[in-house]
């Protein structure tokens, strides 16, 4: 079986693996600035969001905070890496969509082998502090699902 790296298969590789380099450098780009500018103050912003440094032990939204961190480690690159797989492979709409999951997820990954925390920095008040990979999982998955809602539906197989 040989796999066919032509034209857009091979810039839809591209595109995944660009796009979750790029979410994953720039996630952990503010998480290392966020460290540094706000280890000893908070910064109040206009409108609705403050910045505020904090360190997750959970996974999502401070849930989990007391399972092991390498069950986390391990669920979240195993899901990660299933994404990245089926991209790979064509199966989602947008490669895009998918990059930006992968990147976050990897991300936090990273984050959280250092020191079995996360670092958060985007505080709101209302909702518990999140990250650039908290924000780029969570509008990858949309991403994901509207775009899979609105690809064009598979051919009918035809039946001899």
């Amino acid at each position: 079986m040989t796999t066919d790296l032509s034209g857009p298969s091979r810039r839809k590789h591209f595109t995944l693996v660009a796009t979750a380099a790029a979410v994953f450098a720039i996630d952990l780009a503010t998480k290392i600035a966020a460290s540094a500018a706000l280890a000893d103050r908070d910064i109040d912003l206009p409108g609705p969001l403050d910045l505020r440094l904090s360190h997750n032990p959970g996974v999502a939204f401070g849930m989990g905070t007391d399972t092991p961190t390498w069950l986390v480690l391990t669920l979240t690159g195993a899901v990660a890496a299933g994404i990245a797989v089926a991209a790979w492979r064509g199966l989602f709409a947008s490669s895009i969509a998918a990059g930006v999951v992968v990147g976050g997820a990897l991300a936090n990954v990273a984050d959280r082998s250092q020191a079995g925390t996360v670092v958060d920095m985007l505080y709101t008040g209302w909702c518990p502090t999140f990250n650039v990979a908290d924000i780029a999982i969570v509008c990858g998955a949309f991403a994901l699902a509207a775009t899979a809602w609105r690809a064009p539906p598979d051919e009918p197989a035809t039946v001899p």
